[in-house]
């Protein structure tokens, strides 16, 4: 009696399982990098030109080892569309802003940068060994390969207003020895001598000073300014916010770095190698 129901039983159970549609397996992008695939060498001087603008103006969401930063982004090491990438046609556009509507900002940078970070993308995704592992430790190429001479005649005529050779940047070689980290903290405006995010000091502090309708002026660290308002950190540790409507009360910002940010534009893969390879003779 058991016996016999037992058996139809299993049978359904075996009949439904088999009459169940084959699972199909997740198609891979098309014309897209598969992990461990051998992919083209990049152009070692625009991949470290990229390495250098992704450290300014995207690693705070992707992180440094692009695997996702403090401020949320995605992981690109696992991304679809970096993977899918081969020559900037599918990172450039997003830096432009074509995902603006999902969140992701447009970046202000020019074309030539924009590829530049795709390639430096792309140089790191062709380190990740097979079945996913992470990238490979590889001997970096050198970007010792500017002209000195053509360098020294860049700073003097960019950079001769806040820096000197003989002051603040005397020894700067022997103190960051790396052309690396030399190389992406002048670019950056944070020279220093070890790892780690740049101190305050007076020379890179943003300031700001908030003259009230009364004339009475509040002074100190800039800590925030919208729109709305603007919140300053005064000498004697408070913090004071002020409501701004347009341009009352009159904010005066005093930013070190201002000059820096604007050369961004300003600067080629040349300048950026040439002013390298005279700093690294600064000793």
């Amino acid at each position: 009696m058991y016996w016999r129901l037992a058996i139809p039983i299993s049978l359904a159970c075996l009949t439904a399982a088999f009459a169940q549609p084959p699972q199909t397996a997740t198609p891979r992008p098309t014309g897209g990098f598969v992990p461990g695939q051998k992919r083209a060498a990049e152009d070692p001087a625009q991949v470290d030109r990229g390495k250098s603008i992704y450290g300014i103006s995207c690693r705070a969401c992707h992180g440094a080892d692009l695997r996702g930063g403090d401020i949320g982004g995605p992981n690109l090491l696992r991304s679809q569309l970096s993977l899918s990438d081969q020559k900037g046609e599918k990172i450039v556009p997003v830096i432009q802003g074509s995902l603006q509507a999902g969140g992701m900002p447009a970046i202000p940078m020019s074309p030539e940068d924009a590829h530049a970070v795709a390639a430096y993308v792309r140089s790191v995704l062709g380190t990740i060994g097979g079945q996913g592992r992470p990238p490979s430790a590889m001997e970096p190429p050198s970007i010792l390969v500017g002209n000195a001479a053509d360098g020294k005649v860049f700073f003097q005529s960019k950079c001769t207003g806040c820096h000197s050779v003989d002051g603040d940047l005397k020894g700067i070689a022997t103190r960051i020895p790396d052309p690396r980290v030399l190389q992406n903290s002048w670019v950056a405006g944070m020279l220093r001598t070890g790892r780690g995010p740049a101190p305050q000091t007076p020379r890179n502090t943003v300031t700001a000073v908030v003259t009230l309708t009364d004339g009475q002026k509040v002074e100190g660290k800039l800590v925030r300014i919208d729109d709305f308002t603007v919140t300053v950190a005064k000498a004697d540790g408070t913090q004071q916010t002020i409501r701004r409507d347009g341009d009352v009360p009159k904010v005066e910002v005093k930013d070190p770095l201002a000059a820096h940010r604007e050369l961004y534009p300003v600067y080629t893969d040349k300048n950026m190698h040439d002013v390298t390879a005279y700093l690294v003779t600064v000793k």
